[in-house]
């Protein structure tokens, strides 16, 4: 992408907005940023960063009405609704997101994973099973590592590992993963989309450039607009697939190859993870000894279903990252002990009330924190008892007050942590740090 003295302005300064404004510049664009925050420490600390650079940042009040700009590169984090995007866009602005800018610039082929739950869990996962073969890969996008950032070294690499959002596939032109992995697909971010289709057409984009020398690997449940790729199915759930989960077995092709009992992942969300990692590992010809060596090595990344103490026989179970109704139904079904579940949080829209058979087969109790309190309280109270709390700590407490010794007290909110905490790990470290000073105490 020939990028050299374009003018270019990118919306959004969270970490892909900076990371894809400096890689433009690297290639010699004149790049200005725009943030309508202005007081957000994380937003001006990047502001000040970029500015000894020499990139011209906006923010708030600053922003400057007018300007003449060759194209628009849009975070994903930003509503393509709001007024900082939509004067630019009815300027008839050319505008893309971070991704498909980021994408222009990667010269290594590229396996995208998206879905509603387990993205990043099978970002880590398929990573692991190609370094184990021997592959130079690398994991980014919104994993953490921003894809803008990652491009730079993409030619040392033999494939890149990209995590993928519906809000990044939003603003796609070219992007074209050889290899498209699609989880699962749920109802999420109902406060940004106007409908489930609507989300529904963002996940699609993954497949939108494919073509039949490519491979889409899909959960064998989904129903999917035509699609040109190849496709390898997955299924935990006795659907009839390529890999698929038998009697605890992960299954290839109809060959036994590993028991999830082996791994460090429970539940039969987790098993499609791991068979999407081994169908990657299958299309690169990792040898399968090292794929399931690298399967067994994996341990959970913090905050799901992350065990934090054991206190008196009582386990507890951080699950912070489940904030929407699919995650908090999977953790649920996991469970093999009484669960006193502590739920709750910002409202994304989204309907719990198809969850009361399920809360009240898997938990005893339920204790509600967070803007959704009522909601829950109103979907769930004449299926299980459930208590309110005004904070997490107070939560904790009576949680752990419901529970008896074999029982599993489980944080998985159902619900973004946004109304309480800075983010789902926040809320999950503070969960941790008060299970632990609980357990010293006792």
């Amino acid at each position: 992408m020939e990028v050299k003295g374009k003018e270019v302005v990118v919306l959004g300064l969270g970490i892909s907005g900076m990371e894809a404004a400096k890689l433009l510049q690297d290639h010699g664009a004149n790049v200005t940023v725009r943030d309508d925050a202005d007081t957000k420490a994380a937003v001006l600390e990047r502001a000040a960063a970029l500015r000894e650079l020499g990139i011209t940042v906006e923010l708030g009040k600053a922003i400057q009405e007018s300007a003449a700009f060759d194209f628009c590169v849009l975070s994903p984090g930003i509503d393509p609704n709001m007024p900082l995007v939509r004067h630019l866009r009815q300027a008839g602005l050319p505008t893309f997101g971070e991704l498909e800018l980021a994408y222009r610039f990667c010269v290594c082929p590229i396996v995208a994973i998206t879905g509603t739950n387990g993205k990043t869990t099978t970002t880590e996962l398929v990573n692991a099973v190609l370094a184990a073969g021997g592959k130079r890969t690398m994991a980014s996008g919104n994993i953490g590592t921003a894809f803008s950032a990652a491009v730079r070294g993409s030619k040392d690499l033999d494939v890149m590992v990209v995590e993928v959002s519906s809000f990044q596939l939003e603003h796609i032109c070219d992007f074209r993963p050889r290899v498209s992995v699609h989880l699962n697909l749920t109802p999420d971010h109902l406060d940004r989309y106007k409908s489930m289709e609507e989300y529904e057409a963002a996940k699609w984009e993954i497949f939108r450039n494919q073509t039949p020398d490519d491979v889409a690997i899909v959960n064998a449940n989904l129903r999917l607009p035509p699609i040109r790729a190849k496709r390898v199915t997955i299924s935990a759930a006795g659907d009839a697939a390529d890999y698929q989960l038998i009697d605890g077995w992960l299954v290839a092709h109809g060959k036994q190859v590993l028991e999830q009992s082996r791994t460090n992942l429970i539940g039969p969300h987790n098993a499609e993870n791991m068979l999407a990692a081994l169908a990657v590992a299958d299309l690169y010809e990792i040898p399968r000894e090292a794929t399931i060596r690298a399967l067994c090595a994996y341990h959970p990344l913090p905050h799901r279903l992350e065990k934090v103490a054991e206190i008196g026989g009582v386990t507890f179970l951080n699950d912070s990252k489940a904030t929407n109704i699919d995650a908090l139904e999977k953790a649920l079904m996991a469970m093999r002990a009484p669960v006193v579940l502590i739920a709750g949080g910002k409202d994304k829209g989204l309907d719990f009330t198809g969850l009361r058979t399920l809360v009240r087969e898997k938990a005893k109790a339920v204790v509600l924190i967070g803007t959704m309190t009522e909601k829950l309280f109103a979907a769930w109270n004449s299926a299980v008892p459930c208590t309110r709390a005004t904070t997490l700590a107070d939560a904790v407490e009576k949680a752990h007050a419901l529970a008896q010794s074999g029982d599993v007290v489980l944080l998985s909110p159902g619900c973004s942590s946004f109304d309480m905490f800075k983010s789902f790990e926040d809320r999950g470290d503070q969960f941790r740090e008060l299970v632990r000073a609980r357990a010293k105490q006792i």
